[in-house]
């Protein structure tokens, strides 16, 4: 495990001509998207937006008396206030669980290229608007960390890192990562945290606790990648079953329609946790349905979340 306080190691990573062909499949897949879809929206979609000082001017009638510059009035004899502007590069962290489970998918493309996809996408939206953007990826244990910084060599960079690494670990432990963007990140930040949200039989007990501090002093969005598969036995007889984190093995009946029912009952329990904890931290959730398009609920979140910060 990475303490909280080191900085976080790298895993190994593999640079085949795969990867190279998958990072230009890519870049030429998001450039289309970014330059099309998320031009103009994507700047305003931060919560909490700073400011940041410009000059002084002369008192005005109407303007905010909270803007005095007591300072420069004292100095000069007449009232002047400060003119602030908006923060001219915004802040974001791209989080992505790289945990066996997102080696599942029933869509037509595995969950673990999905999730890099949907990076990519946020990653050179950022740096197309100027701002800063780092990747931090985690398992049940902080795996590789890349500080925010700008310029499209960058963002490419971190979908190459993203694509090439194999990770350490196995399981999911979220709550390590969050907690490590807590203590590294010195800005507000956007933190984009993609996950599937599975923790295996092992649950988080750490995760509220982690997500409830970041999310104080940071804009946390959780996108969420659902199989709906993963929550339904089929109905095939005895089938042996692989749990991708821990390794487990067992043999289930899966004819059996109480069998059936208390797997579905169960994972239907484990969204229930994840989905009472994002309302108790009033997170704006992106949910994708790997089996589908991810473009329009991503779409769709950037649009909401401008019309609700305008």
């Amino acid at each position: 495990m990475v303490p909280d306080t080191a900085p976080a190691a790298s895993s190994h990573s593999v640079f085949t001509p795969e990867v190279s062909a998958q990072l230009k499949r890519i870049e030429l897949t998001t450039r289309r998207l970014v330059e099309s879809l998320f031009s103009g929206e994507y700047h305003s979609i931060f919560k909490g937006r700073g400011l940041e000082f410009s000059d002084v001017r002369e008192y005005q009638p109407g303007d905010d008396i909270r803007s005095i510059d007591w300072n420069v009035t004292a100095r000069r004899g007449r009232l002047f206030i400060k003119e602030l502007v908006e923060e001219r590069q915004l802040n974001a962290l791209v989080m992505v669980d790289l945990s066996a489970s997102k080696m599942f998918g029933t869509g037509h493309k595995p969950n673990a290229l999905i999730a890099s996809e949907i990076a990519a996408i946020l990653a050179l939206a950022a740096t197309a608007n100027n701002d800063r953007v780092g990747l931090l990826l985690v398992t049940d244990r902080v795996e590789h960390f890349v500080p925010p910084d700008t310029g499209r060599r960058h963002a490419l960079r971190l979908v190459l890192e993203l694509l090439a690494i194999r990770p350490e670990g196995r399981g999911t432990a979220l709550s390590a990562g969050l907690r490590y963007a807590e203590k590294v990140l010195r800005q507000r930040t956007t933190v984009f945290l993609i996950s599937d949200f599975l923790t295996g039989e092992r649950a988080d007990p750490h995760l509220a606790h982690a997500a409830r501090k970041l999310a104080w002093d940071h804009d946390l969005v959780p996108i969420r990648l659902t199989d709906p598969a993963v929550a339904e036995l089929p109905n095939v007889g005895l089938i042996a079953v692989t749990d991708p984190e821990t390794g487990d093995r067992r043999v289930v009946n899966s004819g059996s329609r109480r069998v059936r029912e208390a797997h579905r009952e169960n994972a239907a329990t484990a969204r229930r946790g994840v989905d009472d904890l994002f309302r108790d931290l009033k997170l704006d959730v992106v949910e994708i349905d790997t089996t589908q398009e991810y473009l329009p609920p991503l779409i769709g979140f950037f649009r909401r979340r401008a019309r609700m910060l305008r």
